[in-house]
């Protein structure tokens, strides 16, 4: 089982690049952990944009079943197709993440952590730098 812990960071100004930090976990095994700058994108986007460079990571275990633990309640919605947003930018980018998941071939489990005072001390804990 992989288990996956990730964040997009935003930049305080426009135009300032994009923060993602993630770490892959095989079988409590650390295996990968980075922390990516990528061009500016707005806000609203920013969760997407770095699930999807997860996902380009987490491309060589597409067989193993994937837990992604993130700390963000409307990423899980968009993901989900719940989200009552309307930004166009925001439901392209949840469209092309939801297909960009379903290409993994066992389960891809997203779980928002931000409920849970263990589970988010865990994740924060994890995805400093």
């Amino acid at each position: 089982m992989i288990t996956a812990y990730m964040a997009g960071i935003t930049g305080y100004y426009e135009g300032e690049d994009i923060e993602i930090r993630y770490s892959i976990y095989d079988k409590e095994e650390l295996v990968c952990k980075k922390t990516v700058l990528k061009e500016y994108q707005k806000p609203a986007i920013v969760s997407l944009i770095a699930l999807m460079t997860l996902f380009e990571e987490l491309e060589k275990y597409v067989d193993r079943e994937i837990t992604i633990m993130i700390n963000d309640a409307a990423l899980n919605e968009q993901i989900r197709g719940t989200s009552t947003s309307k930004n166009k930018a925001v439901l392209k980018t949840a469209r092309i993440a939801r297909e960009k998941m379903k290409e993994f071939k066992n389960t891809v489990i997203i779980k928002d952590v931000s409920n849970d005072s263990a589970e988010l001390e865990k994740w924060n804990k994890i995805l400093q730098p």
